[in-house]
């Protein structure tokens, strides 16, 4: 359902306005207005996810699905910082 990724991004800068940057909330712009609630939004959400995978698909239920998110407005990827992902796999085949 591609509400559920508006829906998240609106509840994120809800939680956590990039107003708050512009009326001394925030003192920490090195980076951009949009640096300070990027790191609050993604210490939010965690920086790692486990997955778990049976039968060699991911186990997920009928609504869950992986969402990557990009915090930034004017940074991130195509604004020139390099993201990376990792995947490292543990279990027994």
């Amino acid at each position: 359902d591609p509400d559920v990724r508006r829906d998240m991004e609106v509840a994120l800068n809800k939680l956590v306005p990039g107003e708050w940057t512009k009326d001394g909330t925030f003192l920490h712009t090195m980076e951009g207005e949009d640096d300070m609630p990027g790191h609050v939004k993604s210490s939010l959400m965690g920086p790692s996810l486990n997955i778990p995978i049976r039968n060699g698909r991911l186990a997920l239920g009928t609504w869950q699905g992986i969402y990557l998110n990009e915090h930034r407005n004017q940074g991130g990827w195509g604004g020139g910082h390099a993201r990376s992902i990792i995947i490292t796999l543990q279990g027994q085949s």
